[in-house]
Parts: C-alpha cells; structure tokens; sequence
C-alpha cells in the first residue's frame, strides 16, 4: 500500500508498475513492522501461488485444494486467537491478511475467513478449555479443516429465526434439519451447527466428519466466488455427543458474539477488491491506447480514477481505525455494521467502475476485473445484507428497532 516515486517517461507518465497510488495518505507509516511483514508476507504468497492459477480454479468452479498445505506454511490461521498454536496477530494484521487474500481471490479468502474466523473464532470464544485444547491445535496446523453452519434455505438475513433442532437424548443430542451456503461445508473436518434445543436455546455443535446422517453437497451455478465450495447440508437424526456442543453456546446472542468478531474482517475483505480492480485499471488505462493516446491521458479517465482513490482511501482510514477499536476492545457491533456497510457499497461501485473503464476487456477472466466485479456481488451481500447492516446502525441511531 505504499506510493512510490519513480523515474518518468519521455511523455511524463510515471512507470505503472512502480507507482500505482494506493497508499495515498501514507497509512503504511502507521502500521508497525510486524504488521507490515504479515502483510508483505501474504502479498507474496498471494503473488506466487494464487494469481497464477486462480482464474482457471474460478471458471472451473473447483477449489484450489494444492494450496492447503503451503497456506498453513504462512503462520496466520487463527488470527488474533492466543495459544493452541495461533499466531495472535493484532486486529490490524489481521485485516491485512483478509484484505491480501480478497485483493489476490475471493474464494481463497472465504475458505480463510470460514476455517480461521468462523469456525475457529466460535471455539475460542465459545468453547471450554477442553473443547479449545482438543480442536484448535490441529485447525491452527490446518490438519483440520472448519465449517460454520447458520444459514438456512429458509432463514438468511433472518437467521435468529433457525428452525434446525437439537434434542437430547441421554449423552448425545439428535440434530435435525437443513443448513444453506456453508463455506467448506462438504470437505470440512468439523462443522459447527447451531441449532435450537428442546428449551429452544441456541448452541453450537462440533459435527465431525463421517458422523452417519450428515449430508453435504455442493452448491452449483453461481455467478460469484465461484472457486470456494459452498454447501447444501441435510442434517437427518445426526447424533453427537453432548460434550460437543460449544460450552458456552446458550443463545443467539452468543452466536451473534462470533459473527461481531469477524464481521470487521468484511471491510478489510471489500477494501481488497477495491485495490485490486482500481490498480488493475490504472494500469490499463496507462497501457491501453485509443484515439493516439492512453486512455488515462482522457479528463472522464481520470476524473473517474481520482473518484475510485479518494473512496479507497476512506475505507483504509475506516479499516484501521475499526481495528485499533477492536484491539482495545471498544469495536461495538454498530460499528462493525457501518463498516461492512461502508466499504461494500464503495467497493461494489469501484469495481464496477474498473470493469467500465476496461471496455470489452472487462468482462474477461485474464483482466481479473470481470472476477473482482462478480464475486463483490457476494461480498455486498453475505454477512448480513446491505439492508440489514444499515438498519442495525439505524437502530443504534435512533434507539428504534426496525427489524421487524
């Protein structure tokens, strides 16, 4: 993200490669140096391992599953969490990651975001220390792989409202019921189903792998984050043991705990596509020549460029910002609404500005742009839609529930 000055061409413009402005107000100097090596770190890796591949992983609709292994290698699953072999980054590092990750694909940073944040995050926080000891190691080394299953085909926005049962039955609990786009669900290791018990409180079972009545399948025909595979899971008298469900797993208001301490993640995620579409178009626009010019040299070309930055720049001062709240443990859930619901709709439109100032060439694959633009269809809405988000900021504004 930093800006860098360098030599001109005879014409005046600068060389793309060495001073694409994403840095603008020189928020690198406000990180410190570990968050800059993570960052750098997973910059590298998304260069070298993923831009390569992904666009073929992408029209395929197929899960890179060769990048397990050296993603492990990288040190940052389990983010923020202390101990059990997790790395304890600062809110800030750990945003960086997430921003990296979109900024390279969408997908490889779901699968991410899922493992590292949903999953592993409930247990942290929700989990005994006995439940934490026996899962979290192995999710850290990526020896397992998590799910987290709260969506419904019935109840997305509306999630409080889950219709999935949890009856108990001596030492075990008996689930029934059905779960829609669960990220990793029909590879995962372990999956955590929140469901209702027979007191109609909401917990958090730990569903492992093979357990006989647990049915994935994966879901077909998206048009977004076409490469992570998202799961239709049929839930059929699914026994588990009763020292599975999360210790600390007794209402929504619990699981609504998890989905606060990752929904920060959703800037950092919707500012990555915006760098990526905004520094794949500044380079096309310099290269590209139309009418005996570059394109960028057109006052439309860069009036729409200094448009697309001065948005960027926002969500980077609001990105940090929400984070250095969230490590000193003053990020409320309002705020971590305004910034989902900020830095989606900005992203959403910057993408969709690239894909513009690309022409034809911005609905193809090679461009990256076309892939960016589709998948942020996604980002704007998972999560709690954009609707949502603002009627809970609403809500903290006026003191109204409007809701319902």
């Amino acid at each position: 993200m930093t800006l860098q000055q360098a030599p001109t061409h005879a014409d005046g413009r600068q060389p793309l490669e060495r001073s694409l402005p994403t840095d603008f107000y020189l928020i690198d100097e406000l990180l410190t140096d570990e968050e800059r090596r993570i960052r750098d770190r997973v910059r590298a890796f998304c260069d070298r391992e993923v831009a390569p591949i992904i666009n073929d992983y992408w029209e395929r609709a197929e899960f890179p599953f060769e990048l397990v292994p050296r993603f492990a290698e990288l040190g940052v699953v389990g983010g923020t969490l202390q101990g059990y072999g997790c790395p304890g980054m600062s809110s800030v590092a750990w945003g960086l990651v997430n921003m990296e990750l979109a900024r390279a694909d969408a997908s490889v940073q779901t699968f991410y975001n899922v493992h590292s944040g949903l999953a592993m995050i409930s247990i942290a926080m929700l989990g005994s220390e006995e439940q934490r000891q026996r899962w979290l190691p192995a999710m850290a080394r990526m020896e397992q792989i998590g799910a987290f299953g709260l969506t419904e085909p019935e109840h997305g926005s509306d999630s409080v409202r889950l219709e999935t049962s949890a009856r108990r039955d001596g030492a075990h609990y008996v689930l029934d019921g059905a779960k829609r786009w669960i990220g990793n669900g029909s590879f995962a290791d372990l999956v955590i189903i929140w469901a209702r018990d027979d007191d109609g409180k909401v917990g958090g079972f730990v569903v492992e792998k093979g357990t006989p009545g647990f049915e994935a399948e994966v879901m077909t025909g998206k048009i977004a984050k076409r490469a992570v595979w998202q799961a239709d899971i049929k839930l059929r008298g699914v026994r588990v043991a009763a020292d599975n469900r999360l210790a600390d797993s007794r209402s929504f208001r619990d699981t609504t705990r998890v989905l606060t301490a990752t929904r920060s993640g959703v800037g950092w995620t919707a500012l990555g596509h915006a760098l990526a579409a905004y520094e794949a178009a500044v380079a096309y626009t310099g290269e590209r020549e139309q009418f005996g010019k570059p394109l960028a040299a057109f006052q439309l070309v860069q009036e729409k460029l200094a448009g697309m930055l001065a948005e960027i720049t926002s969500m980077q001062l609001l990105c940090l910002r929400l984070s250095q709240l969230a490590e000193a443990g003053k990020m409320t859930p309002a705020m971590a609404s305004l910034a989902k619901l900020n830095n989606s709709r900005k992203a959403r439109q910057i993408v969709a500005d690239a894909r513009d100032l690309l022409g034809g060439n911005g609905i193809l694959l090679e461009y990256h742009v076309a892939r960016h633009f589709a998948d942020m269809e996604a980002v704007f809405s998972y999560e709690g839609t954009d609707h949502i988000q603002a009627l809970l900021v609403g809500r903290q504004i006026t003191g109204i529930q409007a809701l319902s």
